[in-house]
């Protein structure tokens, strides 16, 4: 979708599909006033006579307009504050991009300069517009003879002030929505279709697309190498190999310390030995999600030239059962040398992260975060709304909180109390992979904890947030823009 920001100096004129005005019932903005003038007053009548009473997200659609160049009129309900929520502002913008899309429209113009977004800046609302427009294209193609209708718009126009600061950041969304869908796109692939070796050609072609990007993959021979027998224990009963995909982007300065973000990448986790149930298996392929996320985050931050280093790693691999795999009992050394009893080989992706937390200690990061649909518990204490954040530094978990705000891809903090640490010990190892039925979420974070004691880390589980189920299936794309907010905060710090 082309977006384009262009100052409106006579609402009269401007030539659209459809021009979108967001107002209160009182048309109390010059904008509002001088569309209701021109239509000869009939927003005013509309109103007065109940048929439009301009709650929030509420449309009023007009086919045709007499006094206005546009072809059609769209008029959207910003309830009866003097400015909006940013929770309540997204709901506007989905209204405004399902209604014209419902009548075929090609171009879209939103009027924007009476728009005020409680506690954001005004360049905020350029932004998440941007991102919103972007991110709603996403159609799923890849394995259907009969996708979705491709969404209608090809164009929006912003009508607002022509300012660099409004330039930059409407990129900036645009970015993070070609991020966003990046994630999905591998979210929703079949296990069949995205396997480790996959989501290492996709991460290859982001490094042929922005010079700023490096990839190095690294196959399970050079990971036995390392010692990483935690991870490489998952991929043992399949017949896909584990890939260690490392991407270097060199946006910042020659030796500044890169921040780290580590995904979780089981590209289809049946539980090994300890098979899950087969109600919801196939929604396994979002296992990956965290990889996703990574490789979606890496794509905005080079699409957008942020001026940082970061380093994206992605642990890969496939859970299956065999006459090869891991067994409950198992006993395995990760690539730090502490040892991990198996008791539940559907406790997997911890094993994959930890060999991966381990790695990225060699790169000496400014802050290492791991993203993982890890837990199951997370979704029973969290739901779909917000992922979990631990951290070993509670200032690094409040960052993270406050980015995730700024972003609308919200995050609670949980707590990594030591109290919790002993669920894990175990008679035949330095520790087991679970602890028992309570606090699962939280004891999977001290397990990744023993592996990033070197390091200002956070874990995000996103096993909530990852993908939607039931009639609305399919990936999210989160939390790609919570992790590029974080990311673009760090610029010059």
């Amino acid at each position: 979708m082309q977006i384009s920001l262009k100052p409106c100096k006579d609402v009269t004129t401007v030539n659209t599909d459809c021009l979108i005005l967001i107002t209160d019932a009182a048309l109390s903005s010059d904008l509002a006033k001088t569309v209701d003038t021109a239509s000869g007053g009939a927003l005013s009548q509309l109103i007065k006579r109940g048929d439009f009473k301009a709650k929030i997200a509420e449309t009023l659609y007009l086919p045709t307009v007499s006094g206005l160049k546009a072809r059609r009129l769209l008029v959207i309900g910003a309830g009866d504050s003097a400015s909006l929520s940013d929770s309540n502002f997204d709901k506007i913008i989905q209204a405004s991009i399902a209604t014209p899309a419902a009548a075929d429209c090609k171009d879209v113009s939103y009027l924007l300069d009476n728009i005020s977004i409680s506690d954001r800046k005004p360049t905020w609302a350029y932004q998440r517009i941007s991102q919103l427009l972007v991110s709603s294209s996403y159609r799923y193609t890849a394995t259907v003879s009969k996708p979705k209708t491709p969404l209608s718009m090809r164009r929006a126009t912003l009508q607002g002030a022509n300012t660099e600061a409004n330039r930059k950041v409407i990129q900036v969304g645009i970015s993070i929505g070609k991020g966003i869908n990046t994630a999905c796109e591998l979210g929703d692939l079949p296990g069949n279709i995205c396997t480790p070796e996959y989501i290492a050609s996709e991460a290859r072609s982001l490094g042929r697309k922005f010079e700023s990007v490096t990839v190095n993959v690294l196959d399970e021979k050079k990971m036995k190498q390392l010692g990483m027998g935690a991870l490489l224990s998952v991929s043992a009963g399949s017949d896909q190999g584990a890939r260690l995909i490392v991407m270097e982007y060199n946006g910042g300065k020659k030796g500044t310390r890169p921040h780290v973000l580590v995904g979780k990448g089981v590209t289809f986790d049946t539980g090994g030995i300890s098979l899950k149930p087969g109600a919801k298996m196939d929604e396994m392929k979002y296992d990956m999600c965290g990889a996703a996320s990574v490789v979606g985050t890496i794509n905005a931050i080079a699409d957008m030239d942020l001026k940082l280093n970061v380093i994206g790693i992605v642990a890969a691999a496939e859970n299956m059962p065999s006459g090869g795999a891991t067994k409950p009992g198992d006993v395995v050394t990760s690539m730090s040398g502490q040892t991990i009893e198996i008791l539940n080989t559907d406790a997997e992706g911890r094993l994959v992260l930890c060999d991966a937390l381990t790695y990225a200690g060699r790169y000496k990061p400014a802050s290492v975060i791991d993203i993982a649909t890890l837990t199951g518990a997370c979704v029973v204490a969290l739901g779909k709304h917000a992922s979990a954040v631990y951290s070993n530094e509670d200032s690094f978990a409040q960052e993270l909180l406050v980015q995730g705000q700024l972003a609308q891809d919200r995050a609670w903090h949980m707590p990594l109390w030591d109290d919790y640490q002993n669920q894990l010990d175990s008679n035949f190892a330095d520790m087991a992979n679970i602890g028992g039925p309570e606090a699962g979420s939280v004891t999977a974070a001290c397990f990744l904890s023993r592996f990033t004691k070197d390091y200002r880390w956070a874990h995000l589980d996103i096993a909530g947030a990852a993908w939607l189920g039931g009639a609305n299936k399919g990936a999210t794309g989160r939390p790609v823009s919570l992790l590029c907010h974080y990311l673009m905060s760090k610029v010059g710090s």
